[in-house]
């Protein structure tokens, strides 16, 4: 059923949360995993239009990403990582179309009011402009 599964990190502790299920999942349903962390910092926001190096974000970003892969396909698993860049919302959906992907899994932290207007923003945007069935983790404090 889920053939590729876009698993939205955030190189955080969250991610120890989300991790479990989807490496679950994807022994279940023999699914490809695609690892993707949207760097969001000035550098990234700006990497391409001003011809930036690469930031200490972008760099630690990327060595998380393809040390969690490694993780994962020592465990068996089919995974890929993409770095993205610039707005998480934006680079989650676009990568989810881009690459055909049938699921979408992310990380939830329960924030109340004002904390869902501050960081809620990401699943809010991301389950309001993709059609792809997005699975929401609650992260353990």
């Amino acid at each position: 059923m889920y053939q590729k599964i876009l698993v939205a990190l955030e190189n955080s502790r969250a991610d120890a949360s989300l991790l479990p299920h989807i490496e679950q999942l994807a022994q279940l349903a023999s699914s490809e995993l695609l690892l993707v962390h949207v760097a969001d910092g000035w550098v990234a926001r700006n990497f391409d239009d001003l011809e930036l190096a690469e930031s200490e974000e972008m760099r630690v970003d990327r060595e998380y990403l393809e040390q969690t892969a490694a993780q994962l396909r020592e465990k068996g698993l089919n995974v890929s990582a993409y770095l993205a860049l610039g707005d998480p919302p934006t680079e989650i959906v676009k990568t989810a179309e881009r690459e055909h992907c049938d699921l979408i899994a992310m990380t939830t932290h329960g924030h109340r009011f004002i904390g869902d207007l501050i960081f809620g923003s990401t699943i809010h945007e991301v389950r309001h402009r993709t059609s792809v069935p997005v699975l929401l983790v609650r992260a353990q404090n």
